[in-house]
């Protein structure tokens, strides 16, 4: 007797009630109010929220208005090395052509009072030895640092937020041991020493600060003019990258605009742009000598703008080409004609 073929029942839709539907509903958003709020717990502290400023931007303004208004100094000086005479004759060393920079603005005594509290920043970022001209010259710092104690000040403080270990930095670039020869106070970058501040710029908005360079009563940029491998060039307003903690390395996504936000934040007493040895490709870490060139020049400015449109063409850059400097001279923080100030040559 054949059994009767099996009749297999269609599944049967159960359509959810109102009730139900507002359940998983709410399941749904809990899910991504938590995700949400896991993305903001993890994202650190600087960060790009930008839409949620709120308060006064803060800014960092150590320059000395008279050093704009005696005519009779420069407001943008060049010292170059004269050219050999004869075979074997040394360049001029980078503390005589400091001073010569630093004489054709008025001298250091026109930025730096009796008693004051003095913090140079170098570029003290890499781990590499003073010939691969990655960071800033030690002599040249400490020129600058000596300079300062002669024209009255009471301490004088060498600070730079590194990109690699800072011991390392600092040892293996020569600051450490020259500014120390000088009488210049080390200190190295530590959590301690960072502060949240509101810069409130167009990527920058809140962001740990480090302390030590901007609790001063004058602050001297001294960057080294080299090559950058998204910037093109670098010197001046891409040197406050060292104020910054967290992670900083996500700004190179919007390099322009973010050395543009820093210049706007630091404005500095005074710049002095070493061009001692300028990393003139493979920057911003080189790592080759033959990358390097001597050019045995110091730039000293007043306009951190002006210093930055100058020193680039030791590279053969043009001003143009150079998105930030368009930027910083639109916010007015300085000009990106360096011809229109009172520029001597030395």
């Amino acid at each position: 007797m054949k059994s009767k073929p099996e009749v297999k029942s269609e599944p049967t839709l159960v359509r959810p009630s109102r009730r139900e539907l507002l359940v998983r509903g709410g399941a749904a958003l809990g899910v991504l109010a938590g995700s949400a709020a896991l993305g903001r717990a993890v994202w650190d502290k600087g960060g790009f929220g930008v839409g949620s400023a709120e308060g006064a931007r803060q800014v960092r303004d150590f320059r000395v208005a008279s050093a704009r208004k005696e005519t009779q100094f420069a407001e943008l000086a060049i010292a170059r090395s004269p050219l050999a005479k004869t075979a074997g004759e040394p360049p001029l060393a980078p503390m005589q052509l400091v001073r010569n920079a630093l004489e054709a603005l008025g001298g250091m005594g026109r930025f730096v009072s009796r008693g004051d509290i003095v913090v140079v920043k170098p570029n003290i970022g890499w781990d590499r030895m003073p010939v691969h001209a990655a960071n800033t010259n030690p002599d040249v710092v400490a020129a600058v640092v000596q300079i300062a104690y002669e024209a009255g000040a009471k301490r004088v403080v060498v600070a730079d937020g590194s990109c690699n270990d800072p011991n390392r930095c600092f040892q293996r670039s020569g600051i450490w041991r020259k500014a120390y020869a000088v009488g210049g106070e080390i200190v190295l970058p530590a959590e301690h020493r960072f502060r949240t501040m509101r810069l409130k710029g167009d990527v920058l908005d809140e962001w740990p600060i480090f302390t030590t360079l901007v609790d001063a009563d004058k602050v001297i940029n001294v960057p080294v003019a080299k090559h950058h491998n998204l910037a093109k060039f670098t010197a001046a307003m891409k040197n406050w990258y060292g104020v910054l903690g967290g992670r900083r390395n996500r700004l190179h996504q919007n390099i322009d605009t973010s050395i543009a936000d820093l210049a706007t934040f630091m404005r500095p007493s005074l710049t002095v742009v070493d061009a001692i040895r300028v990393l003139v490709r493979n920057g911003p870490q080189g790592g080759n000598i033959d990358d390097t060139r001597e050019m045995h020049t110091i730039v000293a400015s007043v306009d951190q703008v002006a210093a930055d449109a100058f020193a680039c063409t030791l590279i053969g850059q043009h001003r143009d080409n150079l998105p930030y400097l368009k930027m910083g001279h639109e916010r007015g923080i300085g000009t990106m004609y360096w011809e229109n100030l009172r520029v001597k040559e030395v």
